[in-house]
This record gives C-alpha cells, structure tokens and sequence, in this order.
C-alpha cells in the first residue's frame, strides 16, 4: 500500500549484505519473538544500532530490550502457532498508515486489476 520498496532477511542473513543498507536514513522494521532464537535476534538488533540505524520492533511483551533504543510494538505472548498472525497485523497497520501519510489512495490501490484479472 506504501509503494516503498522493502525486504525481508532473517536476521541471521543480516552479516551477509544487508548490514551494508543500514543508515540513519533507512529504518529497520524487525519481529522477535520471544523463542529460543531471541538471543541471536537482539544480537542482530544490537548490530543495526551500532551502525546508526533507527528500529522499529514488533515482539512479545515478555522479550528484554533493554539497551536498545527503538520504537516497540508489543504482542501479547500466546500459542505458537498464532505468532505469524500476531506478530503480522502490525507490520500491515503500519503500512497502512505509512501510505496514508505519503498521500496513496487506500481504498484505489494502483495496477490491482491488471494483477488480478489477467492470466
């Protein structure tokens, strides 16, 4: 809805090229969740403030952040097997208001029915 480029790499990949992207002008939107890979992912959070890069994390209630200065969206803890679902619908509030604020239509995305009808 945005129409801002963005991509998706575990944090583990972070080493390996995107580390490069990040600066001052370039925020770092980032789900942990509280699991056991919660370590490796502040770890990572860690790396992208090091360099300068502002955070955006969305993640349980019960992870530790402390130390690292961002902006926090919190989801409550609950099965596992809800967290792509919970841990989803804020990065999808937050686009939705990222388009608002860039002046996009919502309600007409652009190139929706050529996407959709041709085959």
């Amino acid at each position: 809805m945005s129409y801002r480029h963005a991509e998706a790499y575990q944090a583990s990949e972070l080493k390996h090229g995107p580390l490069a992207l990040v600066s001052k002008e370039m925020p770092t939107v980032a789900i942990v969740p509280d699991d056991e890979l919660v370590d490796r992912n502040i770890a990572a959070l860690h790396e992208i403030k090091a360099r300068g890069g502002p955070l955006v994390v969305v993640t349980h209630d019960s992870v530790d952040l402390r130390g690292i200065d961002c902006e926090r969206i919190d989801v409550p803890v609950n099965e596992r097997e809800l967290d792509p679902i919970l841990l989803t619908i804020p990065l999808q509030v937050l686009s939705y208001h990222a388009a608002l604020s860039l002046g996009h239509d919502i309600d007409k995305p652009r190139n929706l029915a050529k996407s959709v009808t041709v085959e």
